[in-house]
Parts: structure tokens; C-alpha cells; sequence
């Protein structure tokens, strides 16, 4: 059975603890590997081995950063397709997805290579009489990111380049479902020149977590999961004096217009409803269908649904993989049941798909639930897997106030013609993200990532200006330097600019 260890301070290690998960194929649902679950000493050596390394990271030029930087870019350019079947293996989402995963995650690296000019501060001249003004940012310390299972690659490269090239020092928690994509990129990084001990991967579960959060030499904790794990995270480390950015969960809506091409809106909403067996953040679950969109856009999403190919990720063809765990799969088949029982019609069936020679795995076919209401366990839910959920409504006035009213408010869309509803909808929504005819609107790199309401706390998005923001503080510098044979104009008065 191959063991899956840690990185400390340049190198794979054991550690000290004896506890072990288990790794899974879903596709199979056999075990594939064991992961060591570090223990809070294990954890410490990370922490300390990322402190040894601050100092001279935090004062190494920003060029040379840089240098480093393009460097592993071109790396995981390179290893692609390598880092795809990894996460294809432990997660199972198909390999042109998880190789798309790799290319959001490398677009991040790319904009941290542009950290030169992310990095340039302010000057004002003689803001007073010989007296000027300028500021600059400076590396917060050792910083840490807690990552989810769904995007072993992308959600842990929305953080680290940006702090690492900001002059942090990392320490990374993947999860323990998913591990092996955290490890290559480790090698990756060392073979980039990265010094040892400025990234650095801890596998564990909750003992390593809060051992972070506890840490008085973890500055900054970034995180991604759900809602109710986001606000533990959010409160046990900033009530330990920790910068914090949670993202939590989501329930994300379309809203179908009568005046929408409805072909053109079904086929998205079936990529995004069950592309990733809907384990992502901005999967949409909730189709709004408004007035005569909606018996259309029920029988258009019928139809792809039931055209979707549901097979191993390492098929080729395929179009959609099993979910992470049987758990998962349990849970998910128990909400589509639940759903049905509380009055909803299911149109499309998922809970019985069995692929052949995968009968083991981990498998739930694409699902659609008609006539959902919003006081539904389908609705309420974050459901996580490949459940589309079509609620009625009159008017898109209506349809925003029941976005408006679920506590989520990570991701949204519009499908329409009309430009007036369009900017009505962009308005008048308390959500971050917002499409228009778009699905998964995932902000490109040099933008931020985040939600409202329960679906972030912290006040910083991820990656971006506002994670360039998030990883720095600033210094602001007020100075003067006098004519020796001039009087110091010293005076008891509060300063006043003359």
C-alpha cells in the first residue's frame, strides 16, 4: 500500500504520528493509498521550518521572487497532464476537467508573477513643507491555506503563489481524500529554486487544523469548504488574533428568462448543474425558471441530462465522474429520495446508475427535481453532487428576491436577451459572483473569488488585488530631512501640515 507523507522544510517526511487515512479511487471505490494524518508535533516542525525560512524570503528581492516564480509556472505548465491524473485518481472527476482545474490554478501563478508591479507603493511629494509622504507593503509571516477536496490543484494554487511571491512563507493542509497532488507540486516547487521551508504540506485532519489555528506564529489563515467548518475556522482564528478569509458553502441559481435561447441555456446549465459530478463552490443546483421558461428549459435539461456519458475519468469520452466518497454518494442518493418525499417530481433519475465493470464506485447519474420549493431539504441543502433542482417563479423581480432570501450568496446567472434585465438582475442580487449567459462565473486571476453572506467570512476575497491585500500589510513612511542650520520648528501643538 503506497504511504502519502508530508513536506517539511524541503523534504518528504514520516513525522511523528501513526495515524493514517485511506485514499480511494471512486471510480473503483477501492482503496488506493494510505495518507499520514500529522500529529500537532508534525504540524509545529512545518510551522517552525517555515518561520526558519521567513527572514531571508521576506528580504529576498522581489526580481529574484519573480525569477522563481515564472520557474515553477513553466513547471506546472510542463506536468500538466501529470497533475490531472493525480487529482483524476483521488478525486474522479474526468481528466480534461481536473487538466482545467491545472490551467485555473497556473493562471494564478501567472498573475503572481506580475507581483513587481502589484507591489508598488505610493509616494506624495512635499505634503508638507520638506516633509513627504510614501507607503509601501511588506510579507505578513508564515501564513497557512486549509483546502478542499473537490480542487486538489486550483483552490490551494488561489493562494499560495500569491502569498509566496508577496514574500510568506506556506504552510498548506490539503485534504486528506485528495493528497498526492500537494506532494508533486512540493517537488515542483523545490525544483523551481524555491528555498526550503517557504512551502511546506502537513496531511491530517482536524488535530492539524486546529494546530494552525492555535499557532501564535501563523499570521494568516486562508480557507475553502463548507459553511459550517468556514465559520469554526473564522472565529477560532481570529479570536487568536489571525488575519482569516473563509469561503464556505453555496446554493447557486440560474435564472432562465422567458426570452433566453433555451437550448443554448440547457446545455449550460447541464455542464454546470453536472460537470464534476457537481462538487464545485459554483456548481449551479437551482434552475429559477421564470413564467413560460419553464416546462421548455425542464425538457431541454431532461434531455442532457440523460445524454450524459457517467463513466471513470481516465475513460476517454467521458463526461462526468463518480463523487469523492461512498459517503458522499449515500448522502447525495438520501437527498434526491427526501425531495421526492416532500413533494417534488423527479424527472431524471440518477440513484441507480451502475457503469460497467465500475460497479463499486462511487456513482450517482445526473439528477433533475421539478416543482422544487424553497422550504424543500433538496432546496435548503448544499446538496454537492449532481442535482439540478428547477423552481417555478413569476418575474425576475421575483426570482432575485428568492436568491436574495437563501443565506448563501457565493455564485449566480442570468440567461436572457434583454439587457435591461440583465443589469435589473447584476443589481438588485446580494451575491458575489454574478453571470450573465455565463454559468460558472469563476472570476479570472486578476480579479478576486468570493461570495457573500454565509459563503465567506472575512472581509478579503481570494486571490487577485484583494489577495495581494489579504497576504500584505502596509507601512505608510512620513519624512523629512532638515538643513542642519535651520530652526527645528518643534512645537507642542498636534502636527499640522504648513
Amino acid at each position: 500500500m503506497k504511504t502519502i507523507e508530508h513536506w517539511i522544510a524541503g523534504k518528504p517526511t514520516t513525522g511523528t504520528s501513526d495515524r493514517v487515512g485511506a485514499v480511494y479511487n471512486p471510480a473503483t471505490g477501492e482503496q488506493q493509498a494510505e495518507v499520514l494524518l500529522g500529529s500537532v508535533g508534525d504540524v509545529e516542525s512545518a510551522i517552525a521550518a517555515a518561520q526558519d525560512a521567513f527572514p531571508s524570503w521576506s528580504q529576498t528581492s522581489v526580481s529574484a521572487r519573480t525569477k522563481i516564480m515564472f520557474a515553477f509556472r513553466e513547471l506546472v505548465n510542463r506536468h500538466a497532464a501529470e497533475i490531472a491524473e493525480l487529482i483524476t485518481d483521488e478525486h474522479g472527476k474526468v481528466l480534461s476537467d481536473s487538466l482545467g482545474e491545472v490551467q485555473r490554478g497556473m493562471e494564478v501563478i501567472e498573475f503572481a508573477c506580475g507581483i513587481p508591479t502589484l507591489l508598488k507603493g505610493d509616494y506624495s511629494d512635499q505634503v508638507s513643507t520638506n516633509v513627504d509622504t510614501y507607503s509601501f507593503r511588506e510579507p505578513l509571516g508564515v501564513v497557512a491555506g486549509i483546502t478542499p477536496f473537490n480542487f486538489p490543484a486550483m483552490v490551494p494554487m488561489w493562494m499560495f503563489p500569491v502569498a509566496i511571491a508577496c514574500g510568506n512563507t506556506f504552510v498548506l493542509k490539503p485534504s486528506e481524500r485528495v493528497p498526492s497532488a500537494a506532494m508533486r507540486i512540493a517537488e515542483l516547487w523545490q525544483e523551481a529554486g524555491l528555498p526550503d521551508g517557504v512551502f511546506n504540506v502537513v496531511n491530517g485532519d482536524k488535530v492539524a487544523v486546529d494546530t494552525i489555528l492555535d499557532s501564535p506564529d501563523v499570521a494568516a489563515v486562508s480557507f475553502v469548504g463548507s459553511t459550517p467548518i468556514a465559520k469554526y475556522i473564522h472565529e477560532r482564528g481570529s479570536a487568536n488574533g489571525k488575519r482569516v478569509q473563509a469561503l464556505g458553502g453555496a446554493k447557486n441559481h440560474a435564472v432562465i428568462l422567458p426570452d433566453a435561447n433555451i437550448d443554448f441555456a440547457a446545455d449550460h446549465l447541464a455542464a454546470a448543474a453536472f460537470g464534476s459530478a457537481g462538487e464545485r463552490c459554483m456548481a449551479i443546483s437551482a434552475a429559477v425558471a421564470v413564467g413560460s421558461a419553464g416546462d421548455l428549459i425542464l425538457e431541454a435539461v431532461n434531455e442532457r441530462a440523460r445524454a450524459v456519458q457517467v463513466g471513470s475519468g481516465r475513460v476517454a469520452g467521458n463526461e462526468m465522474g463518480p463523487v469523492v466518497t461512498q459517503a458522499a454518494q449515500e448522502r447525495i442518493i438520501g437527498l434526491i429520495g427526501t425531495g421526492e418525499e416532500q413533494g417534488a417530481t423527479l424527472t431524471v433519475d440518477g440513484r441507480d446508475l451502475k457503469v460497467p465493470g465500475y460497479e463499486n464506485g462511487f456513482f450517482v447519474g445526473p439528477t433533475v427535481i421539478d416543482q422544487v420549493s424553497t422550504s424543500m431539504d433538496v432546496y435548503r441543502e448544499e446538496i454537492f453532487g449532481p442535482v439540478l433542482s428547477v423552481v417555478r417563479s413569476g418575474s425576475v423581480e421575483e426570482a432575485i428576491a428568492l436568491i436574495n432570501a437563501n443565506p448563501y450568496g457565493n455564485g449566480t446567472a442570468i440567461f436572457t436577451n434583454s439587457g435591461e434585465a440583465a443589469r435589473t438582475f447584476q443589481r438588485g442580487v446580494h451575491v458575489g459572483m454574478i453571470g450573465i449567459n455565463v454559468p460558472v462565473p469563476v472570476p479570472m486571476a486578476f480579479y478576486s473569488f468570493g461570495g457573500w453572506k454565509n459563503s465567506l467570512f472575512g472581509d478579503k476575497h481570494v486571490h487577485g488585488p484583494e489577495g495581494v491585500a489579504f497576504y500584505t500589510r502596509a507601512k505608510v513612511v512620513t519624512a523629512r530631512w532638515p538643513h542642519v542650520d535651520h530652526a527645528s520648528e518643534a512645537s507642542f501643538h498636534f502636527p499640522t501640515a504648513k
